[in-house]
């Protein structure tokens, strides 16, 4: 999975959690090194902050994630209380971090990649 957080503190932070769960996290800190290491290399899922979400490199990195031919999943992520921090936004997930969600965020993340992976393998249609 592919880290992207421009803040080093909360980057480490989710890097070390994200590895405790069982993840290869690669990171990045800004929108540049984050377009090098997607053509570089193939990722399950593509975290980005909320912060970049909110300017325009953000949304230039979920939509390059998004056509890459190795098709990961992607989704915002933010360390910012909200009343509903699970919410979908367009086809990518919105996930809070807190110390008591660090188990939702493991699940959140599975399922994820669970559900990137099952429409990227579909099986082939019947012929009738």
């Amino acid at each position: 999975m592919l880290l992207v957080h421009g803040e080093l503190v909360p980057r480490l932070a989710l890097r070390t959690i994200l590895q405790a769960g069982g993840y290869a996290v690669d990171v990045a800190a800004s929108a540049s090194e984050a377009f090098l290491k997607m053509d570089e290399g193939t990722y399950d899922l593509v975290l980005i902050d909320a912060q970049f979400e909110r300017g325009r490199s953000g949304a230039d990195l979920l939509a390059y994630a998004r056509v890459k031919a190795y098709h990961p999943a992607t989704a915002v992520i933010t360390s910012q209380k909200r009343k509903n921090p699970f919410r979908t936004s367009r086809s990518s997930q919105r996930v809070s971090i807190y110390t008591e969600d660090v188990s939702h965020l493991l699940e959140s993340i599975a399922e994820l990649i669970g559900v990137r992976a099952s429409r990227r393998y579909r099986p082939l249609r019947q012929a009738v």
